[in-house]
């Protein structure tokens, strides 16, 4: 058994490999795939186009609109001269957001008086709108708060030194300076080996059915055991290969910290691999030509990937859709890659994760065993 199981081996290998296109597919979009997503993909909003429009000319409007340019997450491209000029600007996509600070801005506040700033942003961009509003509100805060420290200071200055004051000191764990690279990038580990594995293995398989050679390869003397191994086999250590140059360039390129144990990433993603390796037999049974197994993976991938946290949320979801995620063997290991990375859990910690996806990847694969040899039948 062992030694037909080998030249299967070998046989997928070799056809895998000896096509340029192949190679380059194994290998070379992995890796862009993660230089990009650790360059693209973030969080933080820079150089954001606004339009201002100062209607009080006054020393404390202007003070507050060069907060907004000395921020460096806004960049002021135009100065406007009327309302009117608003919805021009954010209709044709030249800002994003316009400010406005309406005639009597400073004297309101010389009062001691709220004085209104007008924020119109691009809803279409919720995302951008958001994490602007967020940077808006930190500098305007800062900014009345500073202006009311000076006041003080300058009509009462022994009550102002004796004011009493609530500091925030941020302590973020794990992430000291909140960079996105440092949770997209081993995300993206996730993501590519399972959008690979899944493509890879479950166009291999329907290959052989659409070209003939799979009533071929059954006549032969190799069970039908041992040609699910061999066909799944190479993709296993062709992920973990994967998984293994993705890491480096985590590590290497993007400077993110790998702070917990080899083995138990190593572990976590062999279990999650196979049960990555169980949908591709499921959708190779349900699949007559590649073109079917492309849309049946397309089917997998896109729910897998949005529903495991990579992106969004799981606890911003629906209650319904929060379930849903168990399913998913992608939640469990963005949870095992990220804890290692970043948190340096030990095996204890990350067992749950563990269990849960060797549980999907037993039953999965049983499933799709199953499944399988009742369609060579």
């Amino acid at each position: 058994m062992l030694n037909r199981l080998r030249q299967m081996l070998i046989k997928e290998l070799i056809q895998l490999f000896r096509d340029p296109r192949a190679r380059f597919g194994l290998f070379v979009p992995s890796i862009l795939q993660v230089l990009i997503y650790g360059y693209a993909a973030t969080f933080e909003l820079h150089h954001v186009r606004m339009a201002v429009l100062d209607l009080d000319h006054s020393y404390e409007s202007r003070e507050l609109l060069s907060r907004f340019e000395s921020n460096g997450h806004f960049e002021l491209a135009a100065t406007l001269e009327n309302r009117h000029q608003i919805s021009d600007q954010i209709d044709h996509g030249k800002v994003s957001l316009a400010i406005q600070i309406l005639p009597g801005f400073a004297e309101l506040l010389r009062k001691g008086q709220t004085a209104p700033v007008q924020v119109i942003l691009d809803g279409t961009d919720s995302n951008t709108a958001l994490i602007a509003l967020g940077y808006i509100n930190e500098i305007a805060n800062g900014f009345a708060q500073d202006y009311a420290h000076d006041n003080l200071m300058r009509k009462a200055p022994s009550i102002a030194v004796h004011m009493p004051n609530v500091e925030l000191a941020r302590r973020p764990w794990y992430n000291p300076n909140l960079e996105s690279q440092w949770f997209f990038v081993p995300g993206t580990v996730g993501s590519i080996l399972f959008t690979s594995c899944l493509t890879l293995a479950a166009f291999a398989i329907v290959r052989e059915r659409e070209v003939g050679t799979l009533e071929q390869v059954m006549v032969s003397p190799i069970s039908r055991l041992e040609f699910i191994l061999g066909k799944t086999l190479p993709f296993f250590f062709i992920a973990m290969t994967q998984a293994i140059a993705i890491t480096l360039i985590g590590r290497l390129w993007f400077q993110v910290p790998f702070r917990g144990s080899y083995l138990v990433f190593t572990v976590g993603t062999a279990v999650f691999l196979v049960s990555v390796l169980g949908a591709a037999l499921l959708i190779s049974t349900i699949s007559s030509t590649q073109q079917q197994a492309m849309i049946a993976s397309f089917f997998v991938i896109t729910p897998g990937i949005t529903l495991s946290g990579f992106s969004f949320p799981i606890s911003a979801m629906p209650v319904a859709l929060q379930y849903l995620t168990y399913l998913d063997p992608l939640r469990f290991y963005l949870v095992i890659i990220r804890d290692t990375f970043l948190k340096g859990s030990e095996a204890r910690v990350l067992a749950p994760q563990v269990l849960a996806l060797v549980f999907l990847a037993t039953i999965m694969l049983s499933i799709s065993v199953r499944r399988f040899r009742k369609s060579l039948d």
